[in-house]
């Protein structure tokens, strides 16, 4: 399997990309279309918060997987009127990026997804944090 990661306007690492292809290969044979990841903390609530949830969608071309978007999200509100948002949105295809503030040319990023990857690296690989649902 390969995920295509060089010549992005983000700089995203060989780690993320292998750990991605770990996750998916046993999972997604022959290629498929679309393939969605889903990373979720169970304690993670409005209240008590924990690790962001994260959802990271692949589009399959030509023989291999490209990245379409990386989303972090986030409660805002607290109780019944939490609300899931998004965090930080890196929209390879689109060429956007988008927090809080609002949507942005995606190379606005270049320094802050290094340090959102490293930390998710962290949680996910060294932590174990997240529960990993694959889906097509």
């Amino acid at each position: 399997m390969r995920i295509q990661y060089e010549g992005l306007a983000l700089p995203v690492s060989k780690r993320f990309i292998d750990a991605l292809i770990e996750v998916i290969e046993p999972v997604k044979e022959p290629m498929a279309e679309f393939i969605t990841v889903n990373f979720r903390d169970p304690k993670y609530s409005a209240e008590q918060g924990g690790y962001h949830p994260v959802e990271i969608m692949l589009t399959g071309r030509c023989g291999r997987y490209e990245l379409c978007y990386i989303t972090d999200f986030c409660f805002a509100g607290i109780g019944d009127c939490a609300e899931l948002l998004k965090s930080l949105d890196f929209e390879f295809i689109a060429g956007t990026f988008q927090d809080i503030t609002g949507y942005y040319p995606i190379e606005v990023a270049r320094e802050i997804y290094p340090i959102w990857e490293d930390n998710f690296l962290t949680y996910w690989l060294d932590m174990g944090v997240f529960e990993v649902e694959v889906s097509s």
